[in-house]
């Protein structure tokens, strides 16, 4: 399997869990420790870090040095290149929807004719 295609499996296996979609999202707003980003969730702190190495696999979390403490920082590339993917799928549903509007506008313009409107 090539590497982008390995990445961005990480990338999603990592989404697919509500908990460290949340992570990310608090992380989103800013670095945070293990502490602060257990407190919310009411979860042990050797669960988040065990949330945490996932994110950090799929390389959407990185730690950082302050002090003694390792606060973990959101790394964004990842989704990036997640984004890009579903895009093309975005492209195939919205000219599905375009079709379909133009059915039901068919469908609505001959409804209207038929009843003499």
């Amino acid at each position: 399997m090539p590497a982008a295609a390995a990445a961005l499996d990480a990338t999603f296996a990592a989404l697919a869990d509500p908990t460290r979609r949340a992570i990310l999202a608090r992380l989103a707003q800013g670095e945070a420790s293990v502490t602060e980003l257990a407190a919310p969730f009411g979860l042990t702190q050797p669960a988040v870090s065990k949330h945490l190495k996932v994110l950090e696999r799929a390389g959407l979390v990185e730690a950082g040095r302050d002090a003694q403490k390792r606060p973990r920082r959101l790394k964004a590339a990842p989704l990036r290149e997640a984004a890009q993917f579903l895009d093309a799928y975005r492209a195939h549903w919205e000219a599905n929807f375009a079709r379909l509007d133009a059915l039901l506008d068919d469908l609505k313009n001959e409804t209207d004719e038929g009843a003499g409107r």
